[in-house]
This record gives C-alpha cells, structure tokens and sequence, in this order.
C-alpha cells in the first residue's frame, strides 16, 4: 500500500492518506475515531494498516470518547492521533479543554478537518480555529497533502516538546486534494505505556484550575517565541515593490501563488503555518513597512482580526484587506481570488467573473437536476416508503444525520430538521412539551450509538407521551464508507466482537420494541401500525443491511444478486415505483413527447432489494428470468 513504501519515494496521495502517513512517520502508537467526511480516509487508512503495523486503532462509539482514548494513551506515554470532522469537535469539546489544561506526556494530535461549502456537512460552515483559541490549543494549518504529511509529523514532536495536543487543522480540498507526496522515514512504534497520577498535573481545582490556567498560557507564550517565526515563512521576489504584501494561510496558499501568477504579481507573500497562537513577531516583522496588506483565509476573518490588533501597534496607517473583497462562506479557488488581488494591485486580468458565472448558469439552464436519492436497494427507502403509508407526509418527522437524511428529499420529504447526530430525540422532546403534533422520530444505528442513547434516555424519564422513534439498523456507519460500530460486530482492527443489539438497550430503558425486516413492506407496516395504537416509549427497529455491502460480500462469495424486471402486460403506467417509491434503478422512458411512457428496470443498476415488487399495485415486477 501506499502508506507503506520506503523513505524517498514519492507516490501519489490525497491529503487524508498523507496525514496517515505523518501519523505512522510519527510513530504513532494508539488512534481512536469516529468516521466523519472530511475526515473519513484518514481512520479508514490507519485502519487498513493496523494489522501490519504495530499500533492500535479503534473505532469509538463517538468523538468524545475517541478524543478521551486518545488522550489517555498520550498521558501513559504512547503517541495517539484522533481525527474526525468539525463537528465531531462539538462532540468532544467537554473533554478537550481540561485536557489542555493538564497536558500530556506523549504527542497527542487532534486532527481536525473543516469543511467550506457543506460538501459533505450540510448544516453548518464552521470554524475550528475558534475552539483552538477558546480551549488554548495550538494549530497547525497544511496547504497540501506534502504538507499534511510533513506537519502531521512535526506536531507530533511539538505536541510532545510542550505536553500539550496540537490541533491539525484541515479542509475538503486539502484533505480530497491528490499530490504525489515524497515520504519521510518511520519512526519505531511505541505501544506500551504507563500511567502516573502525577498531583500537579491533574489538579484542575481551584485554586490548582488557575495555576493550570497560567501553566497552558505560558506554553503558548513559549510555543509562539520559539515557533511562530521558524514554522510561518516569507516568501519575496524583489522584482515588485513591497508596499502591498498578502497574508495567506491553509488551502488558499496554492491558490493565491497560481492567482500571482496569473496576473503577473510579485508581491511579498507571507504564509501562515501555525495559526493559533499566532507570532506577533512574525506579523510586526511583515507589516511595519507595509501600506496595505491582503489577508487570504477561509471562512471567518480569524487571521485578519489578529493582524487588525497587531497593526494598531505596530503600524496603524496600513489599510488591511480581506471579508471586504472575500466571502466569509464557501470554498476560495481562483475565481473567488483573482477579482481581490485584481483589486488590490490594480490588476487586470480579462475575465469578468460575473458574466462568465451568468453564462455557466445560463448553459445550464433546462438540464435536469441531479437529485440527491437513496442508492438503488437502500433498506432506508423501504422503512420511509411504509412509514409514508401508514402516517403520510403532514406529521412531524424528527430528522437526524446519516444516510436516512435523504428522506428530507422529495418525493419522501420526511424529514423537517437536519441538526447533530442523535439530536432528533431532544428537539422533538421539546416539540412534544410544548404541542399536542403527532411526532415520528428518525435516527440511524451508527447515530443511536454516537448520541441517541442518552434522548432516549430521557424520553423515558421526562415523557410519558414519547412518540414512535424508528432506528434505521443497516449494520454500518454507511455514510462515510461503511465503518463498523458497536452494532456491527467487527472491530476497526477486524476483529470478531459480540454485537451490541439496538433493541435490547432500548428495552433495557424501557422502550416497547419492535423488530422488522427493512425490505419486507409487509411486516413494516404491520408493525408500525402496531406501535402506532400505543402509547408511551416506543421504538422500531428497521434492519436491513446496506445494499452496497451485500453486494460486495456476494461478489466475494461468487453468488449471484437477483435482479427485477417491469413485466410489460402487465404495467398499467401507474407510475408508483418511478414517482412514490423513487428507486434510480427504475426509468421511465418515452421515445417521442406525449407517447405513453414505459417502466423498466436497469439490471446494471438494480441491487435486487425485491421491494419494487411489492410496492407494485399490479405485481408487473418480477424477478428477471433465468436469475
């Protein structure tokens, strides 16, 4: 594998490879995650190798937990990484600040992976470096996935050198982005440690919590003198004047150097590495002869704020650019940049962004949507579809995060909310406190595991009137690319381990508990039809494996899946599999306009769930003959 080749090679890798890469450079002993785009290559890599290397990896039930594993293996000694997504940091922001305040004995690195524009995280563009600062936790920013590898590995060593987690901070396109990246040589592995309850360290009460407090500040302090200058560099032409200079840190880097070029620029370019805490030094250095100054950065303007502070000292007349030629939202690429440094250096380029963005959408104009739908056989469109049928679509559906998220789409629009994982429990608890609307609750396995225990939780304690919660079991974390979970009954590392079962907890906590096939419409409906007569704490749980999963493990088995076809003379053009049940692998086709259309299945496509012949009022869908 890639991850594994000699020092001195140079292969091609994306970003998040090139992270695991600097983690196993690092010699790192212990990794604890939960999987969470964009972060998802780097656990599922480190993953993959744990069987060839020496260190552990596991899959924890959430990031609170992974960050807590991980922090404990650092305070015995042994080297630990935990990545996940912006959010997952929400998640795990109890734990991390006190952490910050004890230290730790071994390099301990959060790897952290923002994610501008929502790709894969649709409710929020947050920003990480803000909990840096508010938990006094450094950060370490790469442009690139060369990068990604080599300060992977350097935080580390700074981690351990001030005993304290560093925070490295990604984004999609530096995490997403492939480079052939040149490797560096492995360190030995250290897995076994040893914990000492040293009085100082742990002591986070008062008075104790304030000298903790003085004690991280004064390591920032140290890490800023004797890093800020050394990691951030300045990279000058000579062949411009130098009375303009751009400030530029993580992604935006690459493409502010590819924008210079473009418009023939030769500016001073000062890059930002280290983000928080940021040298002070470094930046009076650059700006104290400047007249303006353009700072490029993602997001919130973070950066720009410091250099605002640091000016007003160190040269108040410079005029500071940046959310006011640059969007606080979305990705930066080059035809966000160019029209500001065009500004700025009074450029020009020749393109008018505005009317080349006007004609791309005009060009577009009349092309169907691309929307987004469950894959062809996902058990989740089943349990939807006879939810729909026996509570229709004017309820409140409690929406959660997961693949079932698609049911906010038409033509299911089930889902009213897309908050957290497992927040779909608390928000409809409220709804119901304050409102006599009939409530169904939504919630994935992986999800139930992460944070939907403690909602339901208390649902039993504070709600006798709990509304119907349906858990779409598929056995995975199928979202991010089919992690096992508690539920699955594999390990991170592969190994065969007793399955928690959804059903026995929710009974434990006093649920009354139903179990269906996801892809029998039959004993779905029967049995929420059941549960709808009840009152109290009740939940269902759908099972039905992914799809994609089945696939694979019938390839691997040399089993063939059987595939489903629209019996012609028998169709009657209903159009309930193309409109009501929406599954991709089923077209409508019409050869010229207004002809009567015809149904048919693609067998490339089809995953062979069986449902559409169910859901089929005149049983025209069969399974294709001879399979």
């Amino acid at each position: 594998m890639r991850c594994l080749e000699e020092a001195g090679e140079k292969v091609p890798m994306l970003g998040n490879e090139a992270i695991a890469r600097g983690a196993i450079e690092a010699g790192v002993g212990l990794v604890a995650s939960y999987p969470g785009t964009p972060s998802s290559e780097v656990p599922m890599t480190l993953s993959r190798l744990s069987d060839k290397l020496d260190y552990y990896f596991e899959y924890s039930s959430n990031e609170k937990v992974a960050f807590e594993t991980a922090a404990g293996a650092a305070w015995s000694g042994v080297r630990s990484i935990v990545p996940m997504k912006h959010f997952g940091l929400n998640v795990a922001a109890d734990s991390v600040s006190p952490v910050a305040y004890s230290g730790v004995k071994a390099g301990m690195v959060i790897m952290v992976a923002d994610d501008p524009k929502g790709w894969s995280s649709a409710q929020s563009e947050q920003d990480t470096r803000y909990y840096g600062e508010m938990c006094r936790l450094p950060i370490i920013e790469p442009a690139n996935p060369q990068e990604a590898r080599e300060l992977t590995e350097k935080a580390f060593d700074l981690s351990e050198e001030f005993e304290l987690p560093f925070i490295l901070r990604t984004t999609t396109k530096i995490s997403h982005s492939v480079e052939t990246v040149e490797l560096g040589e492995r360190k030995d592995i250290e897995t076994e440690g040893y914990f000492e309850g040293e009085e100082e360290m742990f002591d986070n009460v008062g008075p104790g919590l304030q000298r903790q407090h003085r004690k991280v500040d004064r390591k920032l302090e140290e890490i800023e003198e004797k890093y800020g200058e050394k990691l951030n560099r300045v990279e000058k032409s000579g062949t411009e004047k130098d009375e303009i200079g751009i400030i530029v840190s993580g992604v935006s880097y690459d493409y502010v150097k590819e924008a210079m070029q473009k418009l023939d620029i030769n500016a001073p370019l000062a890059k930002l590495v280290m983000t928080y805490p940021i040298s002070k030094k470094f930046i009076s250095n650059f700006i104290e002869d400047k007249e303006e100054v353009l700072v490029v950065e993602e997001l919130q303007p973070f950066v720009e704020k410091e250099v605002q502070r640091i000016a007003k000292d160190t040269n108040p007349e410079l005029k500071i650019h940046g959310k006011d030629l640059l969007p606080k939202d979305g990705e930066y690429n080059l035809e966000v940049i160019i029209p500001a440094l065009e500004e700025v250096f009074d450029k020009d380029i020749g393109i008018d962004f505005e009317e080349h963005e006007e004609k791309a959408k005009d060009a577009m104009e009349g092309l169907p949507p691309r929307k987004p739908v469950f894959c062809p056989g996902c058990p989740h469109r089943s349990t939807f579809y006879a939810l729909k049928k026996i509570y229709g679509k004017n309820i409140m559906y409690g929406g959660d995060v997961g693949c079932y998220a698609l049911g906010t789409f038409e033509p299911y629009d089930m889902q009213d909310f897309l908050i957290s994982m497992g927040a779909s429990l608390g928000l409809t608890h409220g709804v119901k406190k304050v409102s006599d609307q009939d409530v169904v609750v939504t919630v994935g396995d992986s999800t139930f595991f992460h944070n939907g225990m403690p909602g339901l939780a208390n649902y039993a304690y504070n709600d006798g009137e709990a509304p119907l919660i349906v858990v779409f079991d598929n056995r995975w974390t199928a979202m991010t690319g089919h992690q096992p979970h508690p539920g699955t009954g594999k390990t991170g590392m592969g190994e065969d381990v007793t399955p928690l079962k959804i059903e026995d907890i929710a009974e434990a906590m006093g649920a009354e508990v139903e179990i269906a096939n996801s892809f029998s419409q039959e004993e779905l409906e029967e049995k929420i039809k059941e549960l709808k007569q009840k009152d109290g704490l009740r939940v269902l749980v759908s099972k039905g494996e992914c799809r994609l999963v089945t696939k694979r493990r019938k390839k691997r088995e040399g089993k063939p899946i059987v595939k489903f076809q629209v019996e012609q003379d028998k169709c009657t053009k209903c159009g309930i599999c193309t409109e009501e049940f929406a599954c991709p692998a089923i077209k409508e086709e019409r050869k010229q306009k207004g002809e009567e259309p015809k149904y048919t299945i693609d067998p490339d496509i089809c995953l062979g769930c069986s449902v559409c012949s169910q859901v089929c009022p005149q049983g025209a869908i069969k399974p294709r003959k001879g399979e």
